[in-house]
């Protein structure tokens, strides 16, 4: 049963109706005007933001552990209404073991197929992977893809569809067939034209119903037709006349349909699209989410930088300033980053459903896209990871590792283009004030970071070390010196505190092997 009601098993669909019972009547209550197409005035409108940004204020302090634990347990109490474009994806997966004689094509030998729901339906998985209760309007087309899709959905638990059937339309269909892990093609059958003015004011009708019982609106965008026009600001204005927030998962550089939500989540390319600006470091993306929540009116934009985490951007205490905070990815090891943004929605909408504050969703939001990251194929994150995560010393178990694994880790990330730093200390040293400032000089050379310590890797300075966010893999030097461990690892970034020398310093002199570079840290922070 549905936390609004129970939901109609019995799927008879007609033109314009949704599936599921009525609802219960007391529940009713720049860059560049040309730089990535955007319009002259709205380039305009970026540029003159751009002039003068705001400062930001002192970020709050970081939630605890003790936080953060108990705020995973209170997102089972979020109630989220989710809008937006339903999809059904298929799987089709098997062997390839020869070529086709008909052309130069594998044949793929059809082991198993798996269909579940995409787009915003993966929304709607990920909330209610979360323990979250979660009311679910969309459109599907008359078609036995619709009717797959409504079954799907309609038989999650906690879940209470309002699927719309638009006669003639097809449902947004995605195949893809997979071979020993590799996706090898994708299909797809979809029609993105908006769907009928008519169904789309019926649309607005049962959500604006729907978010009289639920605490958050999520807008859920994969430019399929649902979201267009005036649909976005009529909803919006719905949600907030009923004092609910609004989360946003836009797709495109059209943020201006969205302009007033409480909450939007792009990620670095979405957000260079709608702004126009560059986002090649973590301050361009910082300069650019300041302009889309100023020009837009956004309560508080929320970047996803992939493996390197989040940018927030809400406002200040004081008007007309910006709060900002970075939170680093936590990946342990990247396999597939398929879904991430949905996984990052999902914990957003339930954690600002159960009432816990921007800085601390956020925080729970990049452990959340660490662990789906690690995961093939698109995956949901539940409670039971999440505070897996959360228990002490499970990260610093993740980072210890010997040299020959130290070494693994380091060329796969080389092998992904990523920049791996080495810095050789006395563990206890690095944990004091200075050592923290050096580890924050180190890491900001490099994309990977790699401490090598003396003694032993169990001892609790090690340990501690490993749980550093700034830190990426910790091994132990052993009875060896610091340049065997360099020699082996070959880091693309060699730091070292004080003054010296390639020559004079150890391992400094290998590094033309490789081509590495040596960085003195320090108040000037040169190059070697």
């Amino acid at each position: 049963m549905g936390f609004l009601g129970p939901v109609n098993s019995a799927f008879g669909l007609k033109e314009g109706l949704p599936t599921g019972r009525p609802w219960n009547t007391a529940r009713q209550i720049a860059v560049g005007a040309v730089r990535r197409g955007l319009p002259p005035g709205l380039a305009m409108r970026y540029r003159n933001r751009m002039q003068g940004d705001a400062p930001g204020i002192p970020a709050t302090p970081e939630p605890s552990l003790t936080e953060l634990v108990e705020a995973v347990r209170q997102l089972r109490r979020g109630t989220a209404l989710v809008v937006g474009d339903a999809m059904l994806d298929r799987y089709v997966y098997g062997t390839v073991e020869r070529i086709s004689p008909e052309a130069p094509v594998p044949i793929l030998s059809v082991e198993r197929e798996l269909a579940m729901p995409g787009g915003a339906g993966n929304v709607v998985r990920c909330l209610t992977a979360l323990g979250a209760s979660v009311a679910f309007v969309s459109v599907v087309g008359d078609d036995q893809a619709g009717s797959d899709l409504t079954g799907l959905i309609g038989g999650q638990p906690g879940v209470e569809p309002w699927l719309l059937v638009q006669g003639g339309r097809a449902t947004t269909t995605k195949t893809r067939f997979v071979a020993s892990g590799q996706q090898i093609l994708r299909a797809d059958q979809e029609q993105v034209a908006a769907i009928h003015p008519r169904l789309a004011d019926r649309l607005i009708r049962i959500a604006s119903d729907a978010a009289a019982a639920t605490a958050v609106m999520v807008l859920s965008d994969y430019r399929k037709g649902v979201l267009t026009g005036d649909t976005p600001a009529r909803l919006i204005a719905a949600a907030h006349a009923g004092g609910r927030k609004v989360v946003v998962d836009p797709r495109g550089g059209d943020h201006a349909r969205f302009a007033g939500a409480d909450l939007i989540i792009p990620d670095r390319e979405e957000l260079a699209e709608a702004t126009g600006l560059p986002v090649g470091t973590a301050d361009e993306v910082l300069a650019a989410a300041r302009t889309l929540r100023a020009v837009h009116g956004f309560g508080a934009v929320l970047v996803i930088r992939g493996e390197e985490g989040l940018t927030l951007v809400q406002a200040g205490a004081t008007p007309g300033t910006d709060s900002v905070r970075q939170v680093g990815g936590d990946a342990a090891e990247l396999l597939d980053s398929s879904g991430t943004g949905d996984v990052v929605v999902g914990v957003a909408a339930a954690g600002l459903a159960a009432g816990l504050s921007l800085p601390v969703v956020t925080r729970l939001a990049a452990l959340a896209a660490g662990i789906a990251m690690g995961k093939t194929g698109i995956a949901v994150v539940r409670e039971d990871e999440l505070l897996e995560v959360l228990t002490p010393g499970r990260l610093a178990l993740r980072k210890l590792s010997s040299r020959g694994q130290a070494v693994e880790r380091a060329e796969r990330w080389r092998r992904r283009g990523l920049r791996v730093g080495f810095l050789a200390g006395d563990a206890a040293q690095l944990l004091t004030p200075a050592g923290h400032a050096l580890l924050a000089q180190a890491r900001g050379w490099c994309d990977r970071l790699v401490l090598g310590v003396t003694g032993a890797l169990d001892s609790p300075e090690a340990a501690t070390l490993a749980e550093q966010p700034l830190v990426d893999l910790v091994t132990a030097l052993g009875r060896g010196s610091a340049a065997d461990t360099i020699r082996a690892l070959r880091p693309d970034v060699l730091v070292q505190p004080g003054n010296g020398a390639a020559e004079s310093i150890p391992g400094g002199d290998m590094l033309q092997e490789w081509g590495g570079t040596l960085r003195i840290a320090g108040p000037s922070g040169t190059a070697g």
